[in-house]
């Protein structure tokens, strides 16, 4: 059976950069970082002093206030870009079938502030005192339950948790649901809301965070000689992916096709990328194949390129395994560097990215590279956005666990 082409209708965001697609990537574009010192605690006794924060953040924006309490804050993301990207599809829920409308959503961690907080509880005022909705606000599909809700979906609803891939493998398994006929319309993409006092603890004990605390917008700095970890970063990014007739009978606006997914592991470390991006370079290949697009029709890579110095350099060892000498005509960037490392919700954001520079026409660039790393030595788009006329974008997701995702957007024919 043929599958069935599915395309992306909506998207919404919250990030560091701002709580909406269009802050977002005029962020990105002109090359603003969104790191700053942490203001939702006091960081002064961490290694690490600052990250990627969604201040201008307020759920009652989009949530009523009764609601909004009840949720941890990476579900409030999660409805927020939700409610985005069902607004910029048009689509009109009480006029299609529910039961054709699913929710596949990506987190890796789900609540931990929520977590925290009644720890705290119960450690200072007993187990009474600990909230009835503990669980219900810190399960990792509290996301994907929430938005069910909000449009009263009845379609399949899901959470995905693969770490930093979470988002990615949520799309992956959307695209095929679609394909399948399973779905006409799905909300994907990812969520997290880690930047939390334990979260931050957490990362700092594995050294795996920057601590440039004297210049933080120049603390992400993937495939950069002096890069020294990756930066914590919350937010969302939510997008509608459709079938492709569902979508044109109705006239929606289009902005990209989707083309293919593939997925590994590394099966090594439960950390530590495989050194030789093998096998992050078979999930790229799969997505290749799984496309139908050959390497050298590949115009963009919007990189996972988090800024550690194992990650970047295997990641650009994957890239040369798929493409050979087409690596180095490909533009590929990290966005991370303006917005720091989303975890779960990474794939969900850069995504989006990848959409709007075809869409567009305009590569988002990787900041704070100054000083490429020698190993480092493809074109990572560094510093300053460039026109460039792209068809295809494939997004790149792995986490820890050794789970590599890869997914591939193409301008529509």
């Amino acid at each position: 059976m043929a599958k069935r082409r599915v395309v992306i209708t909506g998207m919404g965001v919250i990030t560091p950069l701002g709580c909406s697609v269009r802050e977002y990537w005029d962020g990105l574009i002109s090359g603003r970082s969104g790191i700053g010192p942490i203001q939702r605690f006091d960081a002064s006794a961490f290694d690490t002093h600052f990250a990627g924060e969604c201040n201008s953040f307020n759920p009652e924006q989009w949530i009523e206030p009764k609601a909004a309490k009840r949720m941890d804050r990476f579900a409030q993301f999660a409805v927020a870009a939700a409610i985005d990207a069902a607004q910029d599809s048009g689509l009109d829920f009480s006029r299609i079938n529910p039961h054709r409308v699913g929710v596949i959503t990506g987190s890796g961690i789900g609540g931990i502030q929520e977590l925290e907080d009644q720890h705290r509880r119960l450690m200072d005022k007993g187990p009474s005192k600990v909230s009835a909705f503990t669980i219900p606000k810190l399960m990792v599909n509290a996301a994907s339950g929430n938005i069910s809700i909000r449009f009263g979906t009845r379609g399949p609803s899901t959470a995905v948790a693969t770490a930093c891939a979470s988002a990615t493998n949520a799309m992956g398994d959307a695209l095929r649901l679609i394909q399948r006929g399973e779905c006409d319309v799905i909300f994907t993409g990812g969520t997290e809301a880690a930047v939390t006092t334990l979260g931050l603890s957490a990362f700092n004990a594995m050294k795996a965070l920057s601590t440039r605390n004297d210049e933080p917008t120049r603390a992400s700095r993937p495939f950069d000689r002096d890069r020294d970890g990756f930066v914590m970063a919350e937010g969302a990014g939510i997008l509608i992916f459709e079938e492709y007739e569902h979508a044109r009978q109705r006239g929606a606006r289009i902005y990209a096709e989707v083309r293919g997914f593939g997925c590994s592991a590394d099966g090594s470390h439960l950390t530590q990328p495989n050194e030789t991006g093998d096998y992050a370079a078979v999930a790229m290949r799969d997505c290749l194949n799984d496309s139908g697009i050959n390497p050298d029709e590949l115009d963009y890579i919007n990189a996972h390129g988090t800024g550690t110095v194992l990650g970047d350099t295997a990641e650009t060892l994957a890239v040369k395994t798929v493409l050979g000498e087409q690596s180095r005509k490909v533009a590929i960037s990290s966005t991370k560097s303006a917005t720091g490392h989303l975890l779960g919700a990474s794939g969900g954001v850069e995504l989006v990215a990848a959409v709007l520079a075809i869409h567009l026409g305009i590569l988002p660039p990787t900041i704070n590279l100054d000083n490429p790393d020698p190993q480092c030595d493809l074109d990572y788009v560094p510093n300053v956005a460039r026109e460039a006329r792209i068809r295809t974008a494939m997004s790149n997701s792995f986490g820890f666990g050794g789970h590599n995702a890869c997914i591939l957007v193409s301008r529509l024919d």
